[in-house]
């Protein structure tokens, strides 16, 4: 078993014993962090919703996201992945949340945000932590790196922890 499905069992373990759900907002993941979650059998009990929203249109039309965020702080912002989650949980009633938006590659870097730059947020009813990462190797490397922590992030939220 590779360490995506063990993450994703770990936490649907979790949820199911706090009779929660989760959802996802996605970006540079391409809803990876979503196919992650529900390989595991039974996770229609826990698995709510996922968001893919590559463009910023998607953002601001399906999370609320507002659209003057992108021209001051860019999609790869603090600010963008924790409206992400916040949208994500108001439309799909989820309390668990995990959000990522990022420079994959192998372009579109900048010096501000290179290539494999990725902010990341997490939130529940009540907290809300966010995260910038910088992840090493290619493409699919970025995305993998993106996922686990996402996972990581997410299971230690919902064991009461700080991810």
């Amino acid at each position: 078993m590779d360490s995506l499905t063990v993450l994703a069992t770990r936490l649907g373990q979790g949820l199911q014993a706090a009779h929660a759900q989760v959802c996802t907002a996605e970006s540079c993941t391409g809803g990876g962090i979503a196919e992650a979650i529900t390989r595991i059998a039974g996770s229609s009990a826990w698995f709510e919703a996922g968001y893919i929203t590559y463009s910023n249109a998607q953002k601001t039309a399906q999370l609320g996201v507002p659209a003057e965020l992108f021209e001051r702080v860019g999609a790869v912002s603090q600010e963008v992945v924790e409206a992400m989650v916040r949208g994500a949980q108001r439309n799909s009633g989820a309390r668990f949340a995990v959000a990522v938006s990022g420079v994959a590659g192998p372009g579109g870097g900048s010096p501000e945000k290179p290539v494999g730059t990725v902010w990341l947020a997490w939130g529940d009813a009540d907290q809300l932590y966010s995260q910038r990462c910088q992840f090493a190797g290619d493409r699919s490397e970025v995305r993998r790196q993106t996922v686990e922590r996402a996972l990581q992030g997410l299971l230690r939220l919902t064991a009461g922890e700080k991810p």
